[in-house]
């Protein structure tokens, strides 16, 4: 974990001073942080290069800035950011406390024109939707999924050789798991299993399922 005045970030995988060999990186994905901002606190201008950042903002509204301008992105939408060659940008909370989890990706080609998209995914159904897939990501064999599940809910992860799956908001019952997690919390899958989990309160889950 780092902490600063103002700020509060959870590392999944070994980030900066945060260093653990064994956790550096799961298929492509090579950091997700768990951010936690005051009002007008954040990261100020910063390049990324060959990366592919995606960003789901769970509560408050995060301000992006970059060469094309500022956007303030709400919490339920979802920025994906293509680095290319390279890319500036800037990033803080736009009012109010903000927290967003943003997960690092390693990208299927080098170089390239960077981008950035936003969507705003209808997570009504309760399933765990494709909100963001291999071409949009541009991380071959790569898919991402949000679940807005209700309490007391289930939910079906699809199989696929490797999953990751984080608890952003919420809780999953003892009997999914060994044991029961909480937001924040988060367990990898290796193989094909298919996986059915319930929640003991209303929960969002980020589900991460790579080819290899």
């Amino acid at each position: 974990m780092t902490r600063e005045p103002g700020r509060q970030t959870r590392h999944s995988f070994s980030f900066g001073s945060s260093y653990d060999p064994e956790r550096v990186s799961f298929g492509p994905m090579f950091a997700l942080n768990d951010d936690l901002l005051g009002t007008g606190v954040g990261y100020a201008a910063h390049e990324h290069r060959e990366v592919v950042l995606v960003t789901w903002v769970v509560s408050g509204a995060l301000e992006h800035e970059d060469a094309g301008g500022r956007a303030v992105q709400p919490a339920g939408e979802l920025a994906i950011t293509r680095a290319g060659a390279g890319i500036t940008h800037a990033e803080r909370a736009a009012d109010g406390a903000t927290r967003f989890v943003q997960t690092w990706l390693r990208p299927g080609s080098p170089g390239g024109e960077p981008s950035r998209r936003t969507t705003r995914p209808d997570l009504g159904s309760g399933d765990a939707m494709v909100v963001a897939d291999e071409e949009s990501l541009g991380v071959p064999g790569a898919r991402f999924r949000i679940a807005a599940v209700p309490g007391g809910g289930s939910v079906r992860i699809p199989e696929a050789p490797l999953r990751y799956v984080f608890v952003a908001t919420g809780a999953l019952t003892r009997s999914s798991l060994a044991e029961p997690l909480a937001a924040g919390d988060a367990f990898e899958i290796t193989g094909e299993t298919e996986l059915q989990l319930t929640v003991g309160v209303p929960t969002q889950l980020l589900v991460w399922s790579f080819d290899g």
